[in-house]
């Protein structure tokens, strides 16, 4: 990994142990990996800490900032002015990205340079994975 990345993954999250698990591994397992991934912990109350400090010893590419609790706005322009990418990619707590997410954003970007965001399609799914609907 170099010391500054291509992309930036920046994510806030308020008591999200629920999900977080699932929600960074995604992140992790990309099939692109020259990112860093900054996490803020915006005054959780469970055991988001404890998970968020499990993964960061794992994994060299995790930074996190905790802080009382400011809000998603706040949290995420925090994360952004940390950010050392060319690129931001936005992810919730509650998000899991398919494998290839980064690598597939990152050709659209680098395909035109006319391009300055790209979204995707996504699934809406329950707390067992079950797809309840998907969103165009």
């Amino acid at each position: 990994m170099r010391s500054n990345p291509l992309i930036s993954v920046v994510m806030s999250v308020h008591n999200g142990e629920m999900f977080l698990c699932k929600a960074i591994e995604s992140i992790l397992q990309q099939t692109y990996s020259d990112f860093e991934f900054i996490i803020i912990n915006d005054g959780s109350t469970d055991n988001t800490a404890s998970i968020l400090e499990k993964y960061r010893k794992r994994d060299q590419r995790i930074k996190v900032f905790s802080q009382g609790n400011c809000g998603l706005t706040i949290s995420l322009n925090k994360a952004i002015s940390i950010a050392n990418g060319v690129y931001i990619a936005r992810h919730d707590s509650d998000d899991i990205a398919l494998q290839a997410r980064l690598e597939e954003q990152l050709a659209v970007l680098r395909g035109n340079d006319q391009i300055d965001l790209v979204v995707s399609w996504y699934y809406i799914i329950d707390d067992k994975s079950r797809i309840l609907a998907q969103r165009k």
